[in-house]
C-alpha cells in the first residue's frame, strides 16, 4: 500500500522503541506525518531522527490528563488535523498474582494501559470527529486467553479490548472506527528486560521461539503491518476488530 497515508496525520503513544517505532516507521514509509508521544525523551528524539523532516516528537506522560490535552492542541496546531489515534503505550510489570500486587503497582498498570486511552481519546475526539479518522489501541492475546502472574496486565488488556469495543459502537456514527491488534509475544526492549528478570532467562527465550505454530518470536514489524492495514482505508467497513497477531500462539492444546 505505497502511499496509504499521504495526507494524513497519526498520532502514536509509546512510539520511541518496540512496536512503536516500527510501526511508525511503517507509517511514514506510507506518507504519514507521525507525531511521537513518549516519556522518554532520550529514545523519543532518537527514534524521531530516523523518521521523515515532518516528524514531531512530544515528551509526555500519557497518564497526565494536562499534558495529553497540551500535546494533542500542539499536534492540531502544527498539522492541522489529525486522522488517526494508535494507542500503544503500555507497561506490563509487575509478574505477580493478585494478592503479591500492590496497590501501586495495580493503579500504575491501570493508569499507562487503560486511562492513557481515556485520555487521549477525550483530547482527539474533535480533530478525529472533523477527519472520519480511526482508533488504534495496541492489545494482547493474553487480554483474551489469560496468562498466569500476570494479573494486572492482563487486566488492563482485557479492559482495553472490552473498550474497543464500546468505543467503535459509540462512535461509528460520527465515522471513526475502533479497533485493536492483539499480539502475542514481540521481542521489544521490554520483553527483552523481563526475559532478564525470569529465574531462568535462557530457558524463558526459548519458550517464546517455540510458542507460535508459524516460527520464531518475531519483532514488531509484524504488528506495524497489521497496524497499517487497520488504519488504511483498505480496512474502512471494519470497527471493532480484535485482531490476533500471534503466529497461532493461542491454537491446539497446550501442556
Amino acid at each position: 500500500m505505497p502511499g496509504e497515508f499521504i495526507g494524513k496525520v497519526i498520532v502514536l503513544t509509546g512510539g520511541a522503541d518496540g512496536i512503536g517505532r516500527e510501526c511508525a516507521i511503517a507509517y511514514a514509509r506510507e506518507g504519514a506525518a507521525v507525531a511521537l508521544l513518549d516519556r522518554d525523551q532520550e529514545k523519543l528524539h532518537r527514534a524521531a531522527k530516523e523518521l521523515p523532516s515532518d516528524t514531531m516528537a512530544v515528551q509526555v506522560d500519557v497518564t497526565d490528563g494536562p499534558e495529553v490535552k497540551a500535546a494533542m492542541e500542539a499536534i492540531s496546531a502544527r498539522f492541522g488535523r489529525i486522522d488517526a489515534v494508535h494507542n500503544n503505550a503500555g507497561i506490563a510489570s509487575p509478574s505477580k498474582p493478585v494478592h503479591e500486587t500492590e496497590e501501586h503497582e495495580w493503579d500504575h498498570l491501570m493508569r499507562v494501559n487503560v486511562k492513557s486511552v481515556f485520555w487521549t481519546t477525550r483530547y482527539a475526539y474533535d480533530a478525529l470527529v472533523a477527519t472520519k479518522g480511526a482508533i488504534l489501541n495496541t492489545a494482547s492475546m493474553v487480554g483474551l486467553i489469560g496468562q498466569n502472574n500476570h494479573a494486572a496486565y492482563v487486566a488492563t488488556k482485557g479492559a482495553m479490548i472490552s473498550l474497543t469495543k464500546a468505543m467503535a459502537l459509540d462512535y461509528a456514527p460520527q465515522g471513526i472506527r475502533v479497533n485493536a491488534v492483539c499480539p502475542a509475544s514481540v521481542w521489544t526492549p521490554m520483553l527483552e528486560a523481563w526475559c532478564d528478570e525470569q529465574p531462568e532467562p535462557s530457558r524463558i527465550r526459548r519458550s517464546l521461539d517455540e510458542m507460535h505454530p508459524l516460527g520464531a518470536c518475531p519483532h514488531g514489524d509484524v504488528i506495524a503491518d497489521a497496524a497499517v492495514f487497520l488504519l488504511s482505508s483498505r480496512s474502512r467497513f471494519i470497527t471493532g476488530c480484535i485482531l490476533p497477531v500471534s503466529g497461532g500462539a493461542e491454537l491446539g492444546y497446550r501442556r
